[in-house]
């Protein structure tokens, strides 16, 4: 089958490019001495995450769904990255039953109260992660808060028995925003010192804290030193995207997701190609907005995947794209009606969610396989 013969818009994923990027970040974090955990919110897909490693190594989750889904997989050591609320410990109770090793977060003494009190209550042996805010960015304990030691203090469990205290975890999401990749490398030292500080905090209070989690793909991919690290997670490097490309982690090139759209008409007096290709194919994320080339909904190429210069998706309708020249609208190519293009796009975790699976190609149009992904809760 070729990408000619499927009904569009349609989720286009190259191996070969997600191979290389996988590739890559193995060889940078092994040259550091630190394990991978990947995230596998981009893809949720276990024929991708089968390319980064066997069932059975560590990955980390967003949602207990994906928890289920790659458990029932093979895959059983899995951080579920998002912090914790009381109704959500019993699916991971039924999961921890079943076999599956899940590793928590939290960054609150009432959090860490309430998993302590049900684990307690029912018997069930959970390691927690303290979240550290080392940027600002969302959640977490900032490295030399108190509150750190009395969120600590709320764990009274041991490695055996109840919720205990297996280190810290933190995220660079502020990375996203560096504009230079000097600022990366900078932001990937305050990650890892900040991370760092509050374990080596915890352990002076007398807490073991063996784990030091950290990584987001822009600081994964250019930290300098991961001393005190005991592992990194990163999750969009797999198939990188135009935000990414904007802060120079990636190149164009090394993008391994499009949607595969079809030119349904023209609007020739404003320069306008319509597909139909919307933002329900693409998503409503426009992280390249803030950036200083604003890619719009995406960047176009051919059905092959060669980039069409000067091609942007400049806006969207709910089944809709309107693709035009980036700076003369009376120089867009009146491509004809019929012609497959495929749109690369700025955030490759929203546009894969709008999909049911991935068509997988090689360098090409030539699909080798569909590879089904799951989303929800």
């Amino acid at each position: 089958m070729r990408l000619s013969d499927i009904e569009t818009p349609a989720l286009v994923l190259d191996r070969v490019r997600m191979d290389r990027n996988i590739e890559r970040l193995r060889t940078h974090l092994s040259s550091l001495g630190v394990a991978l955990r990947p995230h596998v919110k981009t893809h949720k897909s276990v024929d991708v995450a089968r390319r980064i490693g066997a069932p059975g190594t560590p990955i980390t989750v967003s949602t207990l769904k994906e928890a289920e889904y790659f458990f029932e997989h093979g895959w059983t050591d899995m951080l579920y990255a998002v912090g914790i609320v009381p109704t959500k410990l019993p699916h991971i109770e039924r999961l921890v039953r079943q076999g599956a090793r899940i590793t928590i977060v939290l960054d609150n003494a009432e959090s860490a109260t309430s998993a302590d009190a049900y684990c307690r209550d029912h018997a069930l042996q959970l390691p927690v992660l303290i979240e550290i805010d080392t940027d600002g960015h969302r959640s977490g304990v900032k490295p030399e808060d108190p509150a750190l030691i009395d969120v600590a203090a709320a764990l009274t469990g041991t490695e055996d028995r109840g919720a205990w205290l297996a280190g810290v975890m933190t995220h660079a999401g502020a990375s996203y925003g560096c504009r230079s990749i000097a600022a990366i490398e900078a932001m990937a030292e305050q990650e890892r010192a900040g991370a760092v500080r509050a374990a080596q905090r915890l352990r002076e209070a007398g807490h073991a804290a063996p784990v030091v989690s950290v990584g987001s793909t822009p600081t994964a991919h250019f930290a300098k030193s991961l001393d005190g690290v005991t592992e990194v997670r990163a999750g969009v490097y797999v198939f990188f995207d135009l935000v990414m490309n904007g802060i120079e982690v990636c190149d164009t090139s090394d993008i391994a997701l499009s949607v595969l759209c079809t030119v349904i008409g023209h609007q020739k007096e404003k320069g306008w190609l319509i597909t139909d290709g919307g933002w329900m194919a693409m998503s409503r994320d426009r992280g390249t907005a803030s950036q200083p080339v604003d890619q719009g909904y995406g960047l176009v190429c051919d059905v092959e995947g060669a980039l069409l210069p000067y091609l942007v998706m400049v806006d969207a309708n709910q089944e809709h794209g309107i693709i035009r020249h980036r700076t003369d609208p009376a120089a867009t190519p009146m491509l004809p009606v019929g012609t497959l293009l495929r749109i690369l796009p700025n955030h490759a975790c929203a546009t894969a969610a709008q999909h049911g699976a991935y068509n997988v190609v090689a360098d090409g149009s030539q699909v080798d396989a569909t590879w089904p992904r799951i989303s929800g809760w």
